[in-house]
């Protein structure tokens, strides 16, 4: 029996060996990040919206295009010898009021908001596929759990086998470990297979078009508590976050906004210089010499739709509107913050409380249960027991670690700080 039991030790770990060895490249945390950074499609897609706001933003300095305008004319009845004429006229609108200023103000403050919206864009992704990471890294850690679980019940059950037909145990319990081997082999299939799938979101992050997942992922799942204060997060966040700052540029929009309203309702004025040629009539009844001429004017628009004010009255709105939507946004980010901090600290309690002798208690217990039931002392329904219990306790742990964690994730995206390492 001795010599059966190494030789299946030797061959799991073989095959453990054979499975390590296979794995071609194991993907860090911070890799990861930096690749999602440099990668990642929707943000490089958003990143694009900074160069169109720029180039709005240039175009919003162009100046009115002069025209130029060139006629010729000439008597339909040539016997009559009228004669013919050119004239050409150049003509230029002059705008008042500060339009053009107010037309880069404005474009001004759509790109910077603009930016901002970019920036977090990304904040926000960055803290998904951090999330991404962490939800594969736990699901790793859970399939570590059911796979030493099927490892060490397949041995047992295959040492069952050996027993029962030694006569060292009954046909039922060698059957009981058999099943029992068969059904955390199916739960292990399906935890890898969650694994998989999770693992899929990763190159989606990264940008990677051939959807390459990595053979492993490092990093553990701790605990270490963080001293925040409330009211200096707050704070922070006001100072730091993007969407206070976007309302703000708003503010500031609709001011311009309501500039470039009040701008365009001044009159502008048009300046025209022209020139005229007109050739010799050699009509008898009417002959003239040749001549040529000079004009110059200006125009001035009716502004009659200056009475309608609708355009102005909406630009005032909006810019009242922007002032309540800052002081919702203000309102908005303390709410989220305070949130964010309770979750965190209720997890950082649950963490603390969570005794982490009962891990050792619990596999001390596993390991007496399957020396006594080796040794015909316990019944397999307790070794069962005990495996399972020793199992539960190892998941609680894990997820809580990952409650915490994934907290302050939330905790740091809330105020727009970034220090995860994992």
């Amino acid at each position: 029996m001795n010599i059966l039991k190494h030789f299946i030790t030797l061959f799991i770990c073989c095959i453990s060996a054979s499975i390590s060895a296979g794995d071609k490249n194991t993907l860090t945390f911070n890799e990861y990040l930096n690749r999602v950074k440099i990668s990642n499609i929707g943000y490089l897609a958003e990143k694009y919206n900074v160069d169109i706001a720029e180039a709005k933003a240039k175009a919003a300095k162009v100046l009115p295009d002069p025209e130029l305008s060139v006629n010729y004319s000439n008597n339909q009845n040539w016997d009559l010898q009228m004669g013919y004429g050119f004239d050409a006229e150049l003509s230029y609108t002059v705008e008042f009021g500060g339009k053009r200023k107010a037309r880069m103000r404005v474009a001004q403050s759509e790109k910077e908001i603009t930016g901002i919206l970019v920036e977090d864009y990304f904040h926000d992704l960055r803290a998904d596929a951090a999330i991404a990471y962490l939800t594969a890294l736990k699901q790793k850690k859970l399939c570590e759990i059911e796979k030493s679980s099927y490892e060490q019940m397949l041995r047992l059950a295959q040492a069952d086998s050996l027993r029962f037909r030694l006569g060292s145990i009954t046909e039922i319990d060698a059957m009981q470990s058999k099943l029992e081997a068969g059904a955390m082999l199916n739960e292990l299939y399906s935890s890898e297979g969650e694994l998989r799938k999770i693992l899929l979101q990763l190159p989606l992050f990264q940008g990677n078009k051939n959807m390459e997942t990595p053979d492993s992922i490092a990093g553990e799942l701790s605990y270490r508590k963080r001293e925040f204060d409330l009211q200096s997060l707050v704070v922070m966040a006001q100072n730091n976050r993007c969407d206070l700052e976007i309302a703000l540029k708003s503010k500031e929009l609709s001011q311009n906004n309501l500039r470039l309203a009040k701008a365009n309702r001044s009159i502008d004025l048009g300046i025209h210089l022209g020139g005229s040629y007109s050739s010799k009539v050699l009509n008898e009844i009417a002959p003239a010499p040749a001549f040529k001429g000079v004009t110059a004017g200006i125009s001035i628009p009716l502004k009659f739709s200056n009475t309608n004010k609708g355009e102005l009255r909406a630009a005032q709105l909006a810019a009242t509107q922007s002032e309540k939507q800052y002081e919702a946004v203000e309102i908005q980010i303390a709410t989220e913050v305070m949130q964010a901090y309770d979750k965190y600290k209720t997890a950082c309690i649950q963490v603390e409380q969570f005794n982490t002798n009962l891990l050792r208690e619990a596999e001390i217990i596993f390991k007496k249960k399957m020396y006594g039931y080796e040794r015909g002392e316990t019944s397999i329904l307790e070794l069962l027991n005990s495996r399972r219990t020793y199992n539960e306790i190892q998941i609680a742990h894990i997820e809580m670690l990952y409650n915490c964690t994934l907290a302050l994730i939330e905790l740091e995206r809330a105020i727009e700080i970034w220090d995860i390492e994992i």
